[in-house]
């Protein structure tokens, strides 16, 4: 189990050093088990990930208990509880208030197929979910509705989040919609980018099973 917590620890500091996210924003958290309880370990709420510690990091049951007498959990555990209960393949979860899939969540948009790359969602765009305040039951819902036939979405006036099956590959995945927001970003600066079509969507799709495997 420490060993889990280091790695939290670790890509909690990556947010920072890679720029995905600044200071105390953003969150981290992975599939665990503790004492014969399922649930996940996360980042606590409001301390600097470069000071973490692994006595830092919080256990949460998938059930939404926390030991309330230990340091909280990050404000967004419920969208982690949520996503961990709704896709079991969801192994770790990487949450990043990252620059470029920050400004185009606040135009509350899809990103379409301006970029064969938006498959790496795990669709023919990338959804954004509807804005509710933080931390809500709400705000979950959104994401578990963004969610469906995805690993990753951006969350409206908010950033972007994505699962995977394990910190490393869930991490890059959020690097990987950092660097495609920004691309978009680019592209409509300079007009209307034309989009992919739907049946060049479905192939791309079907290439991306095996993309990037192992």
């Amino acid at each position: 189990m420490s060993k889990l917590k280091t790695d939290v620890i670790r890509y909690s500091k990556k947010l920072n050093i890679t720029n995905l996210s600044a200071l105390r924003s953003g969150n981290i958290s992975v599939r665990a088990k503790e004492k014969g309880v399922d649930g996940f370990y996360i980042t606590p709420s409001g301390m600097k990930y470069a000071s973490l510690k692994t006595k830092d990091i919080v256990f949460v049951s998938l059930k939404g208990i926390f030991d309330k007498k230990k340091n909280k959990p990050s404000s967004e555990w419920r969208f982690h509880q949520d996503i961990y209960v709704n896709k079991k393949e969801a192994k770790a979860i990487v949450h990043a208030h990252s620059t470029c899939a920050t400004a185009v969540s606040t135009h509350q948009k899809s990103i379409p197929a301006f970029h064969y790359m938006v498959a790496v969602a795990g669709g023919e765009d990338i959804k954004c979910s509807k804005y509710a305040t933080f931390g809500t039951k709400n705000l979950s819902r959104n994401i578990i509705k963004a969610l469906k036939n995805r690993s990753a979405c951006l969350i409206a006036n908010h950033g972007q989040v994505a699962f995977g099956e394990n910190l490393e590959k869930t991490f890059e995945l959020a690097q990987e919609i950092e660097n495609i927001c920004h691309q978009y970003i680019n592209a409509i600066r300079i007009g209307i980018p034309k989009i992919l079509s739907k049946k060049e969507m479905k192939i791309v799709l079907g290439k991306f099973k095996n993309y990037k495997k192992g």
